[in-house]
């Protein structure tokens, strides 16, 4: 994976196979897979927007001198999924498998249009503007660590 984009978007997949494996779980009420499932998802997710809100937004704008446009979008949009994490969260606590499939189709929503964006707008402006600084900023991706 040479580029911010092939690097990004693998992570972006790797996430939606948690969140499957998840879903798939709660829908056969299978609790314990279910939790194991989230777990690891939500691990995924969050560890995937640490690399972007400390390493890869902070580049971007550095070089853009702006936090506002497509970067601001994408922090909104994380925090309006964090507010769904929650929901799941207390979904999976009471075994309330309608909840959690709902709070999930919302945010299967969201995550695709999120995804979209930042696969076709955030990551290939990110390679174009750090194109100087590639190394760099991969290397930090790839360390950053886990919340």
């Amino acid at each position: 994976m040479d580029t911010i984009s092939e690097y990004m978007e693998s992570q972006h997949q790797a996430c939606d196979d948690f969140f499957v494996d998840a879903e798939r779980a709660v829908s056969e009420q299978n609790w314990e897979q279910a939790q194991s499932g989230f777990d690891a998802f939500h691990r995924a997710i969050m560890h995937h927007f640490a690399m972007e809100e400390e390493v890869l937004f902070p580049a971007v704008e550095e070089i853009t001198g702006s936090a506002m446009g497509p970067i601001q979008v994408m922090r909104m949009e994380h925090e309006q999924m964090r507010g769904l994490f929650s929901e799941m969260e207390q979904a999976l606590a009471a075994r309330d498998a309608d909840s959690f499939l709902g709070a999930a189709e919302t945010l299967l929503v969201l995550m695709q249009q999120h995804n979209a964006k930042e696969e076709q707008i955030v990551y290939p402006m990110s390679d174009q503007l750090l194109a100087p600084r590639l190394g760099d900023v991969l290397a930090r991706l790839r360390a950053a660590p886990a919340p």
